[in-house]
């Protein structure tokens, strides 16, 4: 980073960027409150994980110092629009499948594309002028964009009609999704391409969703997320900027896509800052001419990782709770997930009544009555500051680095990350947080709920048919030609790669085959595992359940010579890792000596790991539901190779009737969501003894 761009950003509005220290309670107030609670109002405080402090309450003191704003005004606190709701209410809204390395993800979470003829299909109907389509897609972005272009094309729509979002977000990819292919060099180029071509090209195409939502997924609190998201941002328009555009060319077409958690006051907070940051930080960093480049306009989702596999009618209300959050921030479209996510694939019976939690929202309720009701509340407008300074914070810390690629190329962003998720999970496991039918209220007999099936091998069958299909119909020296292409401009460096694949979509080569044009000059990024220690120790909180645990660790270490060994393993393509590191961190924290595979691994790949490392047991983490095909695979492979005694146990998104499968298949154990860490440790440590005694009786 320059001294200019570093004093640039040490100007941004000295007065805000000072951490605004809040008033004393309201004396009269105070004086009250102290006969109720005995002297001691401090126990009134309340301190979220992000680590904000909230008063019990507010007063006109509290705002005194902030200036009167509207929604539709610079910097944006109130709302991107002027009307808001009151005029129109939100929108409610790499390989290939003959792979051998996806045979257990094809179907499993999401529909199947290989090719313009998969696109086609999927759009059957759907007229694409009319339509506004968004895509969460980031590592093999260029080929489903291009296919999309196409069946666009092939259905008679220009390309200059096409509505709609890609999510095109690399740097969180890096950070915490991991559906990365390339370096992040060669990926930033990427997006700079699509930037270039679609603002050439498609003038009402949104070309990035610059997203927050699976940094929180991931573990990030608000003030994390928002603030590592912001960052993304400011990164994405410098490499904008660095493709010959300016600002004004494409900054009008970002969009970003915030997680909305059960944490409703930080969450509104959030939306209110984001929007004031973005508005204040493009303004002072690349003076843009047109006021539409300082909107921040976003997509909100409720939350994956709040809903819970016990007694799961509750996600209806966390769903509908978070659903409000969001629109009292002002969100620009919203997705409600389904209450049985967090057993499986959503039903039809399930997707209803997430849809028509917002189609409440907005008819019956009122609440998009008003533009930003929230606005002049007194916790709310100090909240909001204290949430604005605490990010800014985050992203000073991050420029200082030279900016997001650099941070993410040192492991900053993913460390915090996942040192914020393992210390929630040790508040949740002590207790100190609660979750309702987790930890507190729980049911004696829970319920049995119907959860969407599908068959991965009749899927990934029918795939194969048809990329063979394709290939022979093709022209074979014309694709070859086009997927040449590709690889030169990865190897000089011209060319625009977007433009270059959408002509390889267009002579029907497949994902795969577009992807791995360019991989031959890029490679494919490898992340360095880390892991972060002691985080879920310290904040557990209850120092018994943590020392009974340890002692009984110690003393099967005394007893057999070694600490017990757990290979936490991803397989598949499924790169959702929260709950694989938390399960790392926290064994370790523990006392286990603890491996963490790398992603996207081969049952095969897993068993060779697990037996080079001499392990005791393999812990397969599993949220994309190939479960069924993935985890009896590494069974037979430990199997052929005479390791049958390390045993294998299961935990992740997995739904309650497939146990007994997997049960049978040869699982010693399954931790679904919702176990405790030191309960599930001293159940693998019980599980290794009896599997020794088995082995020595037989």
């Amino acid at each position: 980073m320059t001294a200019g761009g570093r004093k640039a950003m040490l100007s941004t509005s000295a007065m805000a960027m000072a951490q605004r220290e809040q008033l004393p309670l309201h004396p009269t107030w105070d004086k009250l409150a102290q006969k109720e609670t005995k002297g001691d109002t401090n126990k009134l405080m309340w301190k979220t994980p992000e680590g904000v402090t909230l008063k019990p309450m507010y007063s006109k003191r509290d705002t005194a110092d902030i200036p009167e704003e509207v929604p539709g005004v610079f910097p944006f606190t109130r709302g991107p629009y002027a009307t808001m709701y009151t005029q129109r209410p939100w929108t409610i809204r790499h390989y290939d499948s003959d792979n051998p390395r996806v045979y257990g993800d094809v179907g499993m979470a999401g529909v199947a594309i290989d090719s313009v003829e998969d696109m086609k299909v999927l759009f059957q109907g759907i007229p694409l002028d009319k339509m506004s389509v968004s895509m969460t897609m980031n590592g093999a972005v260029l080929p489903v964009l291009a296919m999309y272009i196409i069946a666009a094309e092939e259905q008679g729509v220009e390309q200059k009609l096409l509505q709609g979002t890609v999510q095109n977000d690399i740097l969180k990819e890096f950070m915490v999704r991991n559906t990365f292919i390339y370096p992040p060099e060669p990926s930033m180029r990427v997006i700079g391409d699509i930037f270039s071509y679609t603002a050439q090209h498609m003038p009402k195409y949104n070309s990035i969703s610059i997203s927050g939502y699976h940094i929180q997924e991931a573990g990030a609190d608000s003030v994390l997320e928002m603030a590592f998201t912001i960052a993304d941002g400011i990164e994405y328009v410098r490499t904008g900027l660095k493709a010959g555009m300016s600002v004004d060319d494409f900054a009008p077409r970002l969009s970003f896509f915030w997680a909305i958690g059960m944490n409703f006051y930080m969450e509104i907070a959030k939306m209110r800052a984001a929007r004031r940051l973005w508005a204040e930080l493009i303004k002072e960093k690349f003076s843009p001419k047109s006021e539409k480049s300082l909107l921040l306009r976003t997509h909100c989702q409720t939350s994956g990782w709040s809903l819970t596999e016990q007694d799961p009618y509750n996600n209806v209300i966390r769903t509908t709770i978070e659903a409000m959050a969001a629109v009292f921030g002002g969100t620009q479209s919203l997705h409600t997930n389904a209450l049985d996510e967090a057993l499986g694939l959503p039903t039809v019976f399930s997707a209803r009544i997430a849809r028509n939690t917002q189609i409440i929202i907005q008819e019956e309720s009122g609440i998009p009555k008003i533009a930003d009701p929230w606005g002049g509340s007194y916790m709310m407008e100090s909240l909001t500051n204290q949430v604005y300074d605490a990010a800014l914070t985050i992203i000073r810390e991050v420029e200082d680095l030279g900016g997001m690629a650099k941070a993410v190329e040192s492991g900053m962003p993913k460390l915090r990350v996942e040192e914020s998720a393992a210390k929630r999970q040790a508040r949740i496991d002590s207790n100190r947080e609660i979750i309702v039918g987790v930890n507190k209220y729980r049911l004696e007999q829970e319920e049995r709920v119907d959860v969407l099936a599908v068959d991965n091998s009749r899927v990934r069958a029918s795939q194969i048919a048809k990329l063979a299909e394709l290939r022979a119909k093709r022209d074979p020296a014309k694709a070859q030609a086009a997927l040449d292409a590709l690889t030169e401009a990865a190897r000089t460096g011209t060319g625009n790669v977007l433009d270059l694949s959408i002509k390889a979509a267009r002579l029907r080569c497949s994902v795969g085959e577009i992807s791995y044009a360019l991989e031959k000059i890029w490679g494919r990024h490898r992340p360095v595992d880390r892991m972060v220690s002691g985080a879920y120790k310290s904040e557990f909180g209850d120092p018994k359940e943590i020392e009974d645990t340890i002692k009984l660790v110690e003393t099967f270490a005394n007893k057999e010579g070694r600490r017990p060994r757990l290979l936490v393993a991803k397989m598949g393509q499924d790169g959702h890792d929260r709950g694989a590191k938390v399960i790392a961190t926290g064994f370790a924290d523990l006392g286990f000596d603890v491996d963490i595979g790398p992603l996207f691994q081969t049952p095969e790949e897993v068993a060779r790991q697990a037996i080079d490392a001499d392990v005791h047991v393999v812990g397969a983490s599993s949220q994309a539901a190939g479960h069924k095909t993935l985890v009896p695979a590494l069974i037979e492979a430990l199997k052929k190779a005479n390791r049958s005694d390390i045993l294998v146990i299961c935990g992740g998104v997995i739904p309650p009737q497939d146990y007994d499968f997997l049960y049978q298949a040869g699982v010693s154990a399954i931790f679904g969501p919702g176990t405790k860490v030191p309960v599930a440790a001293r159940d693998v440590v019980k599980a290794i003894e009896a599997k020794r005694v088995e082995s020595a009786t037989a």
